[in-house]
C-alpha cells in the first residue's frame, strides 16, 4: 500500500492499493475513490464494538473498501489541521483523542481507551474515553491545526493547556494537575487544571483545538434567537456537542 498526503490547511491523503487490499473508515469518510473499489458497511465486530466507537465520537458503522485491482481512493480532513500518517508495527499501540480517526488498514484494529483515573477524566480535558489503535498497518490521524511532535525522556514532563493532546505512545503517563496560585485560577485564563505528559515516549501536541477555534468563534456571533439569526441557532448547543 502507497499513500500520498498532499494540501495545506485542508489535506488528502490518497491511498493506492493492489488487488485485495483494504482500508477502513468511520461513515462519511470517503471523499473519492476509482469505479474498482467495493464497499461493505459493518459495525466493525459487533454492535457493541459501535456502540463503543460512538462513546468515542466516531460513528456507529464503519466502511470497509477493497480494491478490485489496483485501485485509488483518496480521504479529505473535516478542520484545517493535518494529516498524520503512522505505520504500526505488530501489536504496537498509539492512543489519541477522540474524533482524529481518519484510515486505517483493514490489518489495524481500532478500540476505544479508558482513562482509569477518575480525575483525568474529569479535569485533563479529554474525558474518560479515548481512542487506540493497534498494528500492524498504517494508520492515518486528524490533527487541529499545526502538529508538534514532542520526544520525551524518561522522567521529563510537560505540562499542556487541555485539548492540545493530540495523540501519544502507550509509554507516556498522561495524569492532571491543578493550576497553582489563587490570581492563577481566577484570572490566569487557563482553568483549573493543566493535563500532564510524562515520558518516556512520543507525544504529538496540535495548535488549534477545534473547540476552542468555536469558543472564538461564538464571540462574533448573534445569540440565538438574536437579529441576525434567521436560522435560530442556538450556538451555545453547538458548542455542547464539540
Amino acid at each position: 500500500m502507497k499513500f500520498k498526503i498532499q494540501g495545506n490547511n485542508l489535506p488528502s491523503v490518497e491511498i493506492n492499493l493492489d488487488d485485495n487490499e483494504s482500508v477502513f473508515t468511520e461513515s462519511g469518510a470517503m471523499s473519492w475513490m476509482s469505479s474498482n473499489i467495493e464497499m461493505e458497511t459493518t459495525t466493525g465486530g459487533g454492535l457493541l464494538k459501535g456502540i463503543g466507537r460512538m462513546f468515542a465520537g466516531e460513528s456507529l458503522f464503519i466502511i470497509n473498501f477493497t480494491s478490485k485491482g489496483k485501485g485509488h481512493i483518496t480521504f479529505t480532513s473535516e478542520f484545517p489541521g493535518k494529516i498524520v500518517p503512522f505505520k504500526l508495527k505488530d501489536e504496537e499501540q498509539i492512543i489519541f483523542q477522540k474524533d482524529s480517526f481518519l484510515c486505517a488498514e483493514k490489518s489495524v484494529k481500532l478500540d476505544i481507551h479508558f482513562n482509569k483515573k477518575i480525575g483525568v477524566g474529569l479535569f485533563s480535558g479529554e474525558g474518560f474515553i479515548m481512542q487506540k489503535a493497534t498494528g500492524p498497518g498504517h494508520v492515518f490521524l486528524e490533527v487541529d491545526g499545526d502538529v508538534v511532535e514532542m520526544n520525551l525522556k524518561s522522567g521529563e514532563e510537560i505540562k499542556v493547556d487541555t485539548g492540545h493532546i493530540a495523540i501519544f505512545e502507550p509509554s507516556v503517563h498522561y495524569d492532571y494537575q491543578v493550576v497553582s496560585g489563587f490570581k492563577n485560577k481566577i484570572f490566569g485564563g487557563e482553568g483549573l487544571f493543566l493535563a500532564t505528559l510524562k515520558g518516556p515516549g512520543k507525544v504529538w501536541l496540535q495548535t488549534m483545538p477545534i473547540r476552542n477555534l468555536a469558543l472564538r468563534i461564538h464571540k462574533y456571533l448573534p445569540a440565538s434567537g438574536g437579529k441576525g439569526n434567521k436560522a435560530g441557532i442556538n450556538f451555545g448547543d453547538v458548542l455542547e456537542r464539540i
